[in-house]
């Protein structure tokens, strides 16, 4: 069967013109439901230190987090500098056994990542209560792949922490220093 150009021409021209109509469609339903694409944070302080300084993985990564938003003090700075210190009094990963075979192996594990942290202004008045942030990944184990069962371990732990990380940004967001 063979189209003429104008037939073509036409079926272009709805084809575009539904494509734009479903395009503004898909954006006026999200929008009507409250969805929003993450951006990032606005914080209501400029400066702000994490303890203990350098402190473990999570400190670290949340440091670099924070970019160009905030000012983080460096360890000779005073903490008085700081409008909002935040610090992580505790880090705790966990691996539990949660399932075994009949013959008594290892069959799964629970990895766990807690992190227990307050908040204080530089004059050390509490903004934000003792609190804990825990995440937890199942992971099966195979004795006949040990080193790639080891590989995705490091990497649930990194992707609990990066969660952890931006647990925290969002909170530290709520906080006014006032």
């Amino acid at each position: 069967m063979w189209w003429s150009d104008a037939a073509m021409e036409r079926r272009g021209a709805l084809g575009r013109m539904l494509g734009l109509g479903g395009g503004a469609l898909l954006a006026a339903t999200l929008s009507g439901c409250g969805f929003k694409l993450r951006a990032s944070q606005d914080f209501s302080f400029s400066s702000a230190a994490v303890l203990p300084n350098p402190g473990g993985q999570l400190a670290i990564e949340l440091r670099r987090s924070f970019g160009n938003a905030v000012r983080v003090l460096r360890p000779e700075e005073p903490l008085t500098q700081a409008q909002v210190v935040l610090e992580i009094l505790q880090e705790q990963r966990e691996k539990i056994v949660v399932g075994v075979n009949s013959s008594g192996q290892i069959r799964e594990y629970q990895l766990r990542i807690r992190v227990k942290f307050r908040v204080r202004n530089g004059q050390g008045q509490e903004l934000v209560p003792t609190a804990e942030i825990v995440q937890q990944r199942d992971i099966s184990f195979n004795e006949s792949a040990v080193l790639a069962k080891e590989a995705e371990e490091v990497l649930l732990y990194r992707d609990m922490q990066g969660d952890i990380v931006q647990q925290l940004l969002r909170r530290l967001a709520a906080v006014r220093p006032g």
